[in-house]
């Protein structure tokens, strides 16, 4: 009987024990051997990938600069800017901290997950979309308004994840040290305090839904999004380095914070208490009892430390947004019609009326690029391929067009 001379280099188990024995120039790996060893290249590499995926914070420019990036884009809003700056800042150092690795002597960094409260067209979204161009790391909006619970009509909360994880090219370790936008937060604030047959599936059941992954846990997600069914392949995403920021309008929250302070938006009966107050602006006042009252569920609010708000825009920060910012409107109907060689301009008096108009309409800036297009929308059909090399806007040609359009 012939003798088996043949072992695996590694276990030293014959051919015999294994169920395939690879042979090599000098030796031999049987296959659980090989199994082993892809698995700790794997791990390997994985870890590798890690660390050069670990954020520093010293790529990113301090809060000051960070603010001073942000008025390039967004007029005032100085507190909500300086809030954000450090949050954004400190996720950063949070994520250095992270890849070095942390001690079990070291002190870990919290994250500080923040919501933004503002009226509507004061730029919260526009703060988000802006803090994005100077990131290193996959950042992502979603909105809240299409979220309910699972196995509801709407998205399934997993899907906030599934929107980082594609901007992140399905890199799940930098999908891990993300950053997503929340919009219209308000959305979901539980609908009544008194007991229901029917189930609030798309305000308290989404709070719900969002508190792990606010707090941090792992979150099987859907690659492609939609819904889940158990023969779904899930990726497994943890989200303890995720930085979450949320902003909503919370409509009316004014009499909430008026009513805390023990005064009144409108009357004639406020007390003396309220000269203290800035009447005009309560929201400068706000508090996270004011959201719980709104109708967010303690929970949420806890897992959102940071609490800042957007002021109502005036006129003068309405004039100001229509040039002034880098990506401002007129600027982007100049850059327009440049394109197309024509040379377009505004007098002040055009300008002072969409201003005007904006606040008799009170949409915010949002206001301000109805009103611009529906005195340019004409122009923008008429004069491309034309011939004609000049356009000048009057006061006549602006109010023609929106008397036109309120016919």
């Amino acid at each position: 009987m012939a003798k088996d001379t043949n072992f695996c280099n590694f276990c030293g188990r014959s051919s015999k024990e294994v169920g395939l024995l690879i042979s090599g120039r000098n030796g031999y790996i049987c296959d659980a051997c090989a199994k082993q060893a892809y698995q700790i290249t794997t791990e390997s590499s994985a870890h590798e990938q890690a660390k050069a995926n670990a954020v520093s914070h010293k790529e990113l420019p301090p809060p000051q600069e960070i603010k001073e990036f942000l008025d390039q884009y967004v007029i005032g809003q100085d507190a909500a800017k300086r809030y954000l700056a450090v949050s954004v800042y400190n996720h950063y150092k949070r994520l250095s901290q992270y890849g070095e690795g942390v001690n079990e002597n070291d002190v870990e960094i919290e994250k500080s997950n923040i919501i933004m409260v503002g009226p509507t067209g004061t730029g919260k979204t526009l703060l988000a979309k802006t803090i994005a161009r100077l990131l290193k790391v996959p950042f992502t909006i979603v909105d809240a308004t299409v979220l309910t619970e699972a196995g509801y009509v709407g998205e399934d909360i997993e899907s906030i994840l599934t929107r980082l994880l594609q901007v992140a090219d399905y890199n799940v370790q930098a999908a891990e040290k993300g950053i997503v936008f929340i919009d219209e937060i308000d959305k979901i604030a539980r609908k009544s305090d008194n007991p229901s047959i029917t189930r609030d599936v798309s305000g308290e059941g989404v709070q719900q839904g969002l508190l792990k992954l606010l707090e941090g846990s792992v979150v099987n997600v859907p690659p492609q999004g939609g819904r889940k069914h158990p023969d779904q392949k899930m990726i497994p995403v943890d989200t303890k380095n995720i930085l979450f920021i949320c902003g909503g309008a919370f409509e009316g929250i004014e009499k909430k914070i008026a009513q805390r302070l023990n005064t009144q938006v409108v009357g004639y009966t406020a007390n003396n208490n309220s000269r203290k107050f800035d009447r005009n602006n309560f929201l400068q006042y706000i508090a996270p009892q004011d959201l719980k009252s709104f109708g967010l569920i303690p929970e949420i609010i806890g897992r959102l430390p940071i609490l800042t708000y957007l002021n109502p825009l005036d006129r003068t920060a309405l004039r100001n947004i229509l040039t002034e910012p880098k990506n401002s409107i007129i600027k982007q109907y100049v850059k327009i019609f440049a394109m197309d060689d024509i040379q377009v301009s505004f007098d002040e008096d055009v300008l002072e009326y969409i201003v005007d108009k904006a606040v008799e309409f009170k949409l915010g800036a949002r206001g301000l690029r109805s009103i611009t297009e529906d005195i340019m929308i004409d122009a923008m059909f008429e004069f491309p391929g034309s011939g004609k090399k000049q356009l000048h806007i009057d006061l006549d040609y602006a109010k023609a067009r929106i008397e036109k359009k309120s016919c």
